[in-house]
């Protein structure tokens, strides 16, 4: 099954089905399907949620498509992505991967 690792503050709104997207650079490419979501620092606490959507983009286009614009603004995007992704730019390309919450997920699992 393909695995994504997630930071330990960013898991329980994976849990809770407020989180159902997921911005990945130069990670393995994610496909349709199940996707376990691992978290980090607690690698026994997993979730398994089905993939229904994945995009591939430049960064600086990715907030408007998960329609976070007002939050997310080019500077504060690129200053987040930059903590996991330390050479990250706006223009580079990343994939958008887009789920349902963990109990819509158990139907088709």
């Amino acid at each position: 099954m393909q695995e994504l690792k997630v930071v330990a503050r960013l898991y329980p709104a994976i849990l809770d089905g407020t989180k159902t997207s997921t911005i990945r650079f130069n990670e393995q490419h994610i496909t349709l399907g199940a996707l376990s979501y691992v978290c980090e620092g607690s690698l026994n606490q997993s979730v398994v949620v089905w993939v229904t959507k994945c995009t591939d983009m430049a960064l600086a286009d990715a907030a408007s498509y998960l329609g976070k614009t007002s939050e997310w603004p080019d500077e504060i995007m690129l200053k987040g992505m930059q903590e996991h992704y330390h050479e990250i730019q706006l223009s580079d390309i990343v994939q958008i991967v887009e789920h349902l919450n963990p109990e819509d997920s158990r139907r088709f699992l």
